[in-house]
């Protein structure tokens, strides 16, 4: 045992049966994985029993990470009451905004991001023996990025550290063989917990809506369980802060007196939220309503009966959009077993379950970890300060998913906050396991920090916000640019009057910085949540103070700020131009709606800090006007100004403007009197591709020529082709391209578009001959065009010396279509194709009319013609019908022309 440290007596937990193998675990192991239940007590014991090993030097501390405030708070509480001490001595915390540490401390609780900052300001990790990530299983992104860049510091600079990673319900096979690691089990619960589920017929008539069924179910199930059990205080697990206060809303009349009813969640005020973990006496009991805040780390003395509503909130980031909104799910079968453990702490409990045990099985095992779920932009800045030349030069459980850590670089690129992407050719060629193309450019680039950068992650808020805070503060404004940014990382401070009025609250932002300034709603029928406001007060502060600004001035820099412009120096993705009064377009040219006369009836540009809604119909819930002039001034670097030329159909030429742009948003516009003639082109191409082929000029023999063409094509395919009867050049498959109309439409600039240089009007399209165009597209050039005219060629000489043209419409039977008159004497079928496709004849009356179609003329003079004659002969006395055809002179005349 360590001599610098005796352990106190320690409560009779599961764990201490698992303090021998954890002890020689760490002896011999940097790393060790500890498996232990809810209730085993291993917030409780482990981190004095590490205070007391061998191999922690008097001076050093441990590191006792917990995912949320409340947590750390009492953790850090309970530690110290073991050993007999007040908070702050040997056992200290930090959270943001607050901290109760000593020279004396030797354990610290922390919140998972502090860790972060500690190790980025000292990569050693100096002073510190052990790092310890309770509660693990929750997989917060702050915790994978802590332990990533624990194992790197130990891995490079401190390989006698300790990592201890401690959870509930963790995979701890796959932990074993990921860092590897020794994996040392507890016992669980030390008392039995009576579950019950949800009547399948009442759940039958229960409403699909989460909010809906746990509004109906919830104050119900807290009257029966007060009644069925005389003792205890019942904790209720809700997805939201809504639900939380609408279940209040119904049961603060219809409890019982003794009975006092709580609220818990992340955004009260500490006060409250020890208040409701504060254990009561006197015949009190207690009803605490509480969030996931309460799932783990918290052993809340008196609660035996919990009530689990099923749901929970998780953040969802869309890379498609770079939108992140809160959904509510079914809560994960591990995450349930959590919270039924807050049950039989002390002992033994019940549990209802507001579903059904089918229902229960149909669960997510686990939550997704949130590093597949999340906005990676502040994940990406640290990894950046870190020098990580990829995300891949850590080791991560569970790596940053592509797309969105592409986003995330795209933000801070945007933001100034890292250089350009610079290419790791070296990592590029020495990667072991290659990915694909478009994953591979992004995990084999690293992100080179700036000096804004670095500022924006000492203030500790998300990339935005901090560059919304420092920017602000350069443009003089940077008590308002700390209170907006305050105001945006936490949740809204207005809500409506009357509990009945379930409306969204106005989406005007300056409302807010309007009430955290006067301390009053800033409408009538409007109301504050004042834990809210007092929070974002204390973050306000906290925020100018380090800014080298007096808090007093407050009132006077809000009136003053230009609140758009703030905004969208934290959005500038979310500048917005409107389209119609209900309507906006973003700079990145997505929609979203807004009903701009609750915020500004008369502005055009807005900045968007909040949406809801889905990805494929986003609305805005906060924005702010901003003026044209403040918006360019902000953004001019992004500003650009091209000649925009398009086709207008109803005046039926080409028209151009110029045109200043902000991303999809329109500045301003001024028409051009002679457009760049390349543009010009380029817009009537653009107009064709989209009318398509048949508003060109396609004359007869531009017809033909593509059929001709396309008919090529078709016969000398490589799968057709035949060398006996044709030369190769001719049959070679790619000699003879397509030329049916989905190839020339696609190909039009290829082909077209040369000749559309110094046009204008459709009139000017028109009168082009497309002869020319088609026929400079055979690759073979004038001797291809030759051979086209002698395997395909568009008229044939009959016997009687007409020159017939032949028609290709159908490319598997051309026709020649010809009185049969004129081909007295002919008695085999004319072929196309250097003999390959017999034509296909039209022999004609003298009339013009079919009077007979056939492949086989010598078969038409002996059977067909004698019947044709019988039919005709009567009607066209004056041509003649010869006995034997196949002798006869061929003519185009009358007997009376040919002298007979």
């Amino acid at each position: 045992m360590n001599p610098a440290f005796v352990l106190p007596p320690l409560p009779n937990l599961p764990i201490l049966a698992a303090l021998p193998a954890l002890r020689a675990a760490l002896a011999t192991n940097s790393r060790v994985v500890l498996e232990a239940p809810p209730g085993a007590g291993k917030t409780t014991v482990v981190p004095l029993e590490l205070l007391a090993a061998e191999w922690r030097a008097p001076e050093d501390k441990i590191l006792l990470l917990e995912p949320r405030q409340l947590a750390v708070r009492g953790a850090a509480a309970r530690l110290a009451q073991l050993l007999g001490e007040p908070v702050g001595r040997t056992i200290g915390y930090r959270v943001r905004l607050d901290s109760k540490v000593s020279k004396e401390t030797r354990v610290e609780v922390i919140t998972e991001g502090i860790l972060t900052r500690m190790i980025q300001d000292d990569p050693a990790l100096e002073g510190v023996a052990a790092v310890v990530f309770d509660e693990f299983h929750e997989r917060s992104l702050n915790a994978d990025l802590g332990l990533a860049l624990a194992l790197d510091a130990q891995a490079v600079l401190r390989p006698e550290l300790r990592i201890l990673i401690m959870s509930a319900t963790l995979e701890a096979q796959r932990l074993e063989q990921w860092l590897p690691a020794p994996v040392v089990s507890s016992a669980g619960f030390l008392f039995p917990i009576d579950t019950h589920y949800l009547d399948p017929r009442r759940a039958s008539a229960l409403p699909n809506k989460a909010n809906e069924r746990l509004a109906e179910l919830v104050p119900a199930q807290v009257r029966a369980a007060l009644s069925a059990h005389a003792e205890g205080d019942i904790l209720v697990f809700l997805p939201g802060v809504g639900d939380l206060q609408r279940s209040a809303r119904k049961l603060t009349d219809s409890l019982p007196d003794h009975v006092d009813l709580h609220l818990l969640h992340g955004e009260l005020p500490l006060e409250v939220q020890d208040a409701a973990l504060r254990p009561v006496g006197g015949g009190r009991r207690k009803v605490i309503l509480a969030t996931s805040i309460a799932e783990t780390s918290l052993t809340i003395e008196g609660v035996r009966v919990v009530i689990d509503g099923g749901f929970a909130r998780v953040p969802r980031f869309v890379p498609r959009t770079g939108f992140t909104t809160l959904e509510t799910v079914p809560v994960a079968r591990a995450a349930a077993d959590q919270r039924r453990g807050r049950a039989g702490r002390l002992a033994p409990g019940t549990c209802y379950r507001l579903w059904t045990e089918a229902e229960h099985h149909n669960l997510p095992a686990h939550r997704p970890p949130e590093i597949h779920t999340a906005d990676l932009s502040s994940l990406a800045l640290e990894l950046a300060l870190w020098g990580a030349a990829t995300p891949n030069s850590l080791r991560w459980l569970d790596a940053p998913p592509t797309a969105a850590f592409a986003q995330a670089q795209e933000l801070l690129l945007r933001l100034g906050a890292v250089s350009e992407l610079i290419k790791n050719e070296a990592l590029e060629k020495s990667s072991a396991s290659p990915k694909p193309d478009a994953e591979q450019a992004i995990f084999n680039s690293s992100l080179k920090p700036t000096a804004h950068g670095r500022q924006l992650a000492a203030l500790g808020l998300p990339p935005r916000l901090a560059h919304l805070v420092v920017r602000g503060q350069e443009l003089g404004h940077g008590a308002a640019a700390a209170s907006l940014a305050a105001l945006l990382a936490e949740r809204d401070l207005l809500r409506w009057a009357a509990t009945t009025d379930t409306r969204p609250s106005p989406p005007d932002l300056r409302l807010r910085l309007e009430a955290l300034a006067s301390g009053r709603p800033p409408l009538p029928g409007l109301a504050l949540h004042h834990a809210t406001l007092q929070r974002v007060r204390d973050v306000a502060r906290n925020l100018t103070s380090r800014l080298g600004k007096s808090a007093n001035s407050l009132s006077h820099s809000v009136a003053q700020a230009p609140v758009g412009l703030l905004t969208a120096l934290a959005y500038p993705d979310r500048l917005a131009q409107r389209e119609t009064h209900d309507r906006l377009r973003l700079v990145t040219g997505q929609r979203v709606s807004l009903n701009t006369t609750d915020v500004d009836p008369q502005a055009t540009f807005f900045a968007v800090a909040h949406l809801a809604g889905t990805a494929s119909a986003p609305r805005a819930t906060l924005a702010a006007p901003l003026d044209q002039d403040e918006l360019e001034l902000a953004f001019a670097d992004q500003i650009t100004t091209t000649e925009e030329v398009r086709y207008d159909p109803t005046a039926q030429r080409v028209t151009g403007r110029r045109v200043r742009r902000l991303g999809a948003l329109l500045l301003d516009e001024k028409v051009i009197g002679q457009p760049n003639p390349e543009l010009v082109a380029h817009a009537l191409l653009a107009y064709l591709q989209e009318a398509g082929l048949s508003k060109l000029n396609w004359t007869a023999g531009a017809q033909q020529l593509q059929q001709r063409l396309e008919f090529l094509r078709r016969h000398f395919s490589s799968a057709t082709a035949d060398s006996t009867q044709v030369s190769n050049h001719e049959s070679a498959a790619e000699t003879w391209p397509a030329f049916d109309d989905q190839t020339l439409t696609l190909e039009l600039a290829d082909w077209l578009g040369p000749h559309l240089t110094g046009l204008r009007t459709l009139a000017d399209v028109q009168r082009l001959d497309l002869m020319e165009p088609l026929l400079a597209r055979l690759p073979g050039g004038w001797n291809q065009r030759q051979a086209l005219d002698r395997l395909a060629p568009a008229a044939l000489e009959v016997p009687s010396g007409s020159h017939i043209s032949l028609d290709y419409s159908d490319p598997a039977a051309p026709v020649l279509a010809v009185k049969l008159q004129e081909l007295f004497g002919l008695t085999e079928t004319p072929a196309v194709a250097g003999g390959r496709v017999p034509l296909l004849l039209h022999l004609l009356s003298p009339g013009g009319r079919p009077a007979q179609v056939t492949r086989d003329l010598r078969s038409f003079w002996e059977k067909g013609y004698f019947e044709v004659r019988k039919d005709l002969k009567g009607r066209y006395p004056r041509h003649p019908w010869p006995d034997k055809p196949m002798e006869h002179i061929p003519t185009k005349l009358t007997k009376k022309r040919l002298g007979q």
